[in-house]
């Protein structure tokens, strides 16, 4: 019952998140800006379906029980979910679950982003390991982890390289 609760929370989270994101894209789009790493973009999309979809039927399939460190994981998930809307709120109309760049901009530099270049990937790398642990989907834990680290191989490189092109990304971050 508590994974159900808790599972349901995290989904409607992440739909209310895609509406923010849309929003913010449809407003950074007004003011000229462009997506980069389109072609990556229904990949993660599908990643991140699957690992719900992974993680709901390894718990209930398998009826996997709570982790014996059940309660430092929830510890960690929560404060993770605290840094999420830190990250959001700090990047304000520029936050997106796409990489939309707008030319000219100001990079944002405060909240998290004073000291991690990106935190919202660590948050998202953190759930993708802590919310399948916490439940005891251990398949789940170990292949999106995988699957996330690729990803953002492939994604981290795409969006500096194109802020770097197009703001002031390398002046706030100090890179060569």
């Amino acid at each position: 019952m508590l994974f159900i609760l808790v599972i349901s929370i995290v989904i409607v989270q992440r739909l209310v998140e895609l509406i923010v994101a849309k929003r913010n894209e449809k407003w950074m789009r007004s003011q000229g800006a462009y997506e980069a790493g389109a072609a990556h973009y229904p990949l993660m999309v599908l990643m991140h379906v699957a690992f719900f979809v992974s993680l709901i039927l390894e718990v209930i399939v398998f009826n996997r029980p709570f982790s014996p460190l059940w309660g430092v994981l929830l510890g960690i998930f929560l404060v993770a979910q605290v840094m999420r809307i830190w990250c959001l709120t700090s990047l304000g109309k520029f936050w997106n679950t796409k990489i939309i760049i707008l030319p000219g901009a100001d990079v944002v530099r405060k909240g998290p982003y004073l000291w991690v270049r990106h935190p919202n990937y660590v948050i998202v790398t953190t759930e993708l390991l802590v919310l399948p642990l916490l439940f005891g989907a251990y398949f789940t834990a170990i292949i999106f982890t995988l699957l996330n680290v690729w990803m953002l191989s492939v994604r981290i490189p795409t969006e500096e390289k194109a802020l770097k092109e197009v703001t002031n990304y390398r002046e706030k971050f100090s890179l060569e």
